[in-house]
């Protein structure tokens, strides 16, 4: 699946903020990254010149902001050239050699770089996979997060817990007249979207025991959140890392029979650049191990939802992990 290219939900402070571009399209968005210093004092990178990438959506920006930040607290000089514009802009810096880091999903590298059409169900199997097969391109995939952003349907708190559901699986125990959806009309049309999950989950859209036609609603995707929060639909269509399932007190489901390419959060570093610093792997993995579903979530929301700055949001946090002061 495509992963985040057409999203519409992105911080209206980036918005704001964004830059005329430069060469390949990129520019510096969201103002500047926050200086800080390494909070054991030690400068692994010193003498390192980095270029850091990221798309221009909300978690992208936030995790390039971090990795900005943290690797000039290494001594790095760090040239911070987060939010590419479009969803090929930083991809393309990377492979040209024009940047050396960026966070990428590995449902991305698999079908919208890979070309692959297997569904690899296993996050660590679909890592591998990836990183080997990326290697011939020149990038270093490193061990990924602990997140996956990947797509699932989500329940408000009411309808979770009268109804019981916990799991995609239990939605076929409801009567097909209540198995009501909220969704994009993007997943609703895909090849792998809606209806092969419906199919995959043993509830055929318009089939007599599946879902009725007229319980799918379609919808901007920004709406969907509110709408499933309103009681609209039983289920509605939403990323695992958006902000908004908190804040709405949304439950995800899950997904038992592995229907949803995993996302999983990872850094990817230009490999010719890693091998002249290999410090930038231990570096990065001091982010890398730190991050959840639930981190990226609260992180999303400050921004999406409270207005903060990217920049400010990934240093905070930097300091709360005592990666930085």
């Amino acid at each position: 699946m495509m992963r985040r290219s057409s999203r519409a939900a992105v911080a209206i402070v980036l918005a704001a903020v964004l830059a005329t571009t430069g060469a390949c399209g990129l520019h510096s968005s969201a103002g500047r990254y926050v200086e800080a210093e390494s909070a054991d004092g030690k400068r692994p990178l010193e003498g390192a010149h980095i270029t850091v990438t990221s798309k221009v959506f909300t978690e992208g920006v936030i995790l390039g902001k971090m990795t900005v930040t943290l690797l000039a607290a290494a001594g790095a000089k760090v040239d911070d050239l987060t939010g590419a514009p479009g969803s090929m802009s930083a991809r393309k810096a990377q492979t040209s050699g024009r940047a050396d880091v960026q966070w990428e999903y590995t449902g991305t590298g698999w079908v919208e770089y890979l070309k692959q059409t297997s569904v690899i169900a296993d996050p660590k199997q679909l890592w591998q996979q990836v990183h080997d097969k990326e290697l011939a391109n020149g990038l270093t995939w490193l061990e990924p997060a602990n997140f996956n952003d990947t797509y699932a349907f989500a329940m408000n708190d009411a309808e979770w817990r009268r109804t019981g559901i916990r799991k995609m699986s239990d939605i076929a125990k409801l009567p097909p007249a209540q198995r009501t959806w909220c969704i994009d009309a993007e997943f609703f049309s895909r090849p792998d979207g809606f209806k092969p999950m419906l199919t995959k989950y043993g509830m055929p859209l318009g089939a007599p025991n599946g879902v009725p036609q007229n319980a799918v609603n379609t919808m901007d995707s920004g709406v969907v959140y509110t709408a499933t929060a309103a009681g609209r639909c039983l289920f509605g269509e939403v990323y695992t890392t958006d902000g908004r399932i908190k804040n709405l007190n949304l439950h995800v489901l899950e997904d038992d029979r592995k229907y949803f390419l995993p996302y999983s959060g990872t850094p990817v570093v230009n490999t010719a650049v890693l091998k002249k610093y290999p410090q930038i792997e231990p570096v990065l993995r001091e982010i890398s191990s730190r991050l959840s579903d639930s981190i990226m979530q609260d992180l999303n929301g400050k921004v999406d939802i409270d207005g903060e700055d990217p920049a400010t949001v990934a240093a905070d946090w930097l300091r709360s992990e005592h990666l930085i002061r």
